[in-house]
């Protein structure tokens, strides 16, 4: 999409004021989009484990992708013919790491919980803006975040270690993530690249999903919960995020999303009944704030 003004619309954008009112609107409405993107990312995680007894996370996982490359496509319109191998390579990845972070936060859910999962895949972004910085108080929010996640992965009687590393196998896709995005967003115009990186990470799964379908097939309930998730957790957040960007700063976007893990476990006790102790809250805070003060304090 081509978001360039036409000559003859640029005088009458730079000379109509826009009502303070109408900018107040603007503001509240970009923090209700972002509170409603964070909250149906979270319910559609939560919503989707509830498929886990009859697809398992694979199954899942792969509703989901199909989904999300559905919407992609729809809003992205990729035209693959026309890329390079300088263009493709970094799609390719992506759609390798759109399957391995989705795949792994879900089998992580399943093991440890939704709450525990979320706040631990945080620590992908949050390590690329401290590798990124030299700053005395980003120290400070490396030491907030590794107490936050010493705490929360603490080896106990009960330690799950495959659960354990899930975690930071979602926390590494996520960092991978947010990295390959940079890289084809600099080589394909507009959203195509995640659109076609979407449309492969569905079609690995494809094959996945028909052995489970002949395997197993689903109920009509499971399916429902696997779609409600790829739906609140893939097309809502995406749509909502694109109107977001247009009315608030990244910094401010990106201090909001810091909230998830909260989110997260709010719905994984409300939906799920994974409750969490005040040592697992505080952790969370912990990784919260280390998060909030790193986006705060970071030059626009």
């Amino acid at each position: 999409m081509d978001a360039t003004p036409s000559p003859t619309a640029a005088p009458t954008l730079r000379t109509v004021p826009v009502p303070s009112g109408v900018r107040l609107a603007g503001r509240r409405l970009a923090v209700a989009t972002m509170f409603g993107s964070g909250l149906s990312n979270q319910t559609g995680a939560a919503i989707g484990s509830l498929a886990f007894p009859t697809l398992g996370p694979v199954g899942v996982v792969a509703v989901r992708q199909y989904v999300a490359a559905i919407a992609l496509v729809a809003v992205g319109r990729p035209r693959p013919r026309t890329y390079t191998w300088r263009q493709w390579w970094p799609v390719l990845l992506l759609a390798l790491v759109f399957a391995a972070m989705n795949l792994s936060l879900y089998s992580a859910i399943d093991r440890v919980g939704l709450g525990l999962a979320v706040t631990l895949e945080f620590l992908g972004p949050l390590t690329i803006a401290l590798a990124a910085a030299r700053r005395r108080v980003d120290a400070c929010c490396a030491v907030i975040a590794a107490a936050g996640v010493v705490t929360l992965m603490r080896p106990t009687p009960s330690t799950d270690y495959v659960g354990m590393a899930l975690r930071l196998l979602v926390a590494t896709c996520w960092a991978s993530y947010i990295l390959l995005n940079r890289t084809v967003g600099r080589r394909i115009p507009g959203v195509q690249g995640s659109a076609a990186a979407a449309c492969l990470s569905a079609l690995v799964f494809l094959p996945v999903g028909l052995v489970i379908a002949v395997r197993n097939p689903p109920s009509v309930a499971a399916v429902c919960y696997a779609v409600a998730a790829g739906v609140l957790s893939s097309a809502v957040p995406y749509l909502a995020d694109l109107v977001t960007l247009r009315r608030v700063p990244a910094q401010t976007f990106g201090l909001f999303m810091s909230v998830n893990p909260v989110l997260a476990a709010v719905v994984g006790w409300i939906v799920l009944g994974q409750r969490l102790g005040w040592i697992e809250w505080t952790a969370i805070t912990a990784v919260v704030c280390a998060n909030a003060l790193s986006i705060l304090s970071s030059r626009p």
